[in-house]
């Protein structure tokens, strides 16, 4: 009997609480209604949101709950002085908001509107969609802000808020992952690239310009409409367009380049498996399956797969000259030789390529040099040695007009300049050596 009295005492305050609840529900849901609150209201916002924490048990109330909890910052800022500047007013703001707090905000407004969506029943959806149209901007300025104070990650997280405000733009998203990469979160933008990926996300598009006549600097415009009415008005001239190229391989390739960097060599090689069945054929995706089998040291399918490459683009010199680095790292110096000398045929002016084939070239001197120090003092010693010097002779020679042609090229290459000076005390052009020592200052 006491058992079932303590059983009904326990049901009443359940009830009781879950009243209670509804009640504090309500005067948040009314304080939220207000334009502005005064100090004491937004205290008493605050100490409801924090009374209902771990309270609200029903979905609709824990979303409205985890909804007024991102808005604290908001009914703070309706605390503010009305005629504040605008200038003032965003300094207050990135002060206020810091980059969790709007990734929370963001959060629970998507939660919000998808909540409302899948009910049915809009109660806060024209608000969250006025709020974010005049809250979007200012954000997006905290994000730039923090992205040119290079806080990467803290700028990655208010552009994946904006997205979660707005996911069709996805733009935001997509420059999300890329800070998140520069601020080394790379859990976030494996996470960012996964959703541009699953949303086929490419980028791909048009955009326009034209120039301010009031500051004299370009512009962009993502809409042509609205650009051409702004040079009907006379305030913009000079309209031009800009073709912008498909994202989708540098997306792929980040991801498995993240996976790369995790460890998880089978998923990032996966990630560029399930790409290319989608792509075939697509250059981009070659050329990160390609930097992928370089960080894996494999340097044969790295070879191969630039091969590929270079079947649709044969005059692609840096290709070449990648191609020609990893086949000298590979000891595959005739190899890297003939990629090098086709660079040059390709861009005379590529110094990158002259210095390195002269090195490439150089590689059979050191063991030369190391037989003839292993030679003793017989006549037939005597021979070998002379022979070999004049091999080192005629090495030399052959190098000396590659880096005369760099020099002509980068006269204060410093790298260019002591391959010289090594080039010319080897063959005793004593007044070359003197003349470059003085170049040096040395």
């Amino acid at each position: 009997m006491k058992i079932n009295h303590l059983f009904l005492a326990g049901t009443l305050f359940l009830a009781t609480a879950s009243f209670a609840q509804k009640d504090e529900l309500k005067a948040l849901k009314k304080l939220y209604a207000k334009d502005a609150l005064k100090t004491e209201e937004y205290t008493e916002y605050k100490n409801l949101v924090q009374k209902l924490e771990g309270l609200a048990t029903e979905e609709s109330d824990k979303v409205y709950l985890k909804f007024y909890k991102a808005m604290v910052p908001m009914m703070e800022m309706s605390t503010w002085d009305k005629n504040m500047s605008p200038v003032v007013m965003q300094a207050q703001m990135t002060k206020l908001f810091s980059p969790n707090l709007i990734e929370a905000l963001g959060v629970a407004m998507r939660e919000t509107l998808d909540y409302e969506a899948k009910s049915g029943k809009k109660v806060y959806t024209d608000d969250i969609n006025e709020t974010i149209q005049t809250f979007k901007g200012q954000l997006l300025n905290v994000a730039i802000s923090l992205g040119n104070a290079k806080q990467y990650a803290e700028s990655s997280k208010i552009l994946y808020s904006i997205y979660l405000m707005e996911p069709k733009e996805m733009e935001n998203l997509y420059f999300a992952a890329n800070y998140a990469v520069e601020g080394k979160d790379y859990d976030s933008a494996l996470k960012y690239y996964e959703i541009l990926k699953s949303k086929n996300y490419t980028g791909e598009g048009t955009k326009y310009f034209a120039k301010n006549k009031l500051t004299g600097q370009v512009e962009s415009f993502t809409d042509k409409g609205i650009r051409n009415k702004f040079v009907e008005l006379g305030q913009y001239s000079d309209p031009t367009e800009e073709k912008v190229p498909s994202k989708r391989g540098e997306i792929v390739k980040n991801i498995a380049l993240i996976y790369l960097q995790q460890g998880k060599t089978d998923a990032a090689k996966s990630a560029i498996a399930d790409a290319k069945k989608e792509l075939p054929g697509d250059t981009n995706l070659l050329l990160s399956e390609a930097e992928i089998y370089l960080k894996l040291n494999d340097v044969p399918n790295y070879q191969k797969t630039i091969k590929e490459v270079l079947e649709k683009n044969p005059n692609d010199h840096i290709l070449i000259y990648n191609l020609g680095v990893t086949s000298g790292n590979n000891n595959q110096f005739d190899e890297a030789e003939k990629y090098y000398r086709r660079v040059i045929e390709i861009k005379p002016d590529y110094v990158d390529a002259y210095v390195n084939l002269a090195d490439m070239m150089l590689k059979p001197d050191q063991k030369i040099v190391d037989e003839m120090n292993k030679l003793g003092y017989t006549e037939k010693d005597q021979k070998r040695f002379e022979f070999l010097k004049g091999e080192r002779q005629k090495l030399f020679n052959k190098v000396l007009p590659i880096l005369e042609s760099a020099y002509k090229l980068q006269p204060n290459n410093e790298g260019v300049i002591n391959g010289l000076l090594t080039v010319y005390k080897f063959l005793e052009r004593n007044d070359k050596v003197k003349e470059l020592k003085a170049q040096l200052g040395k």
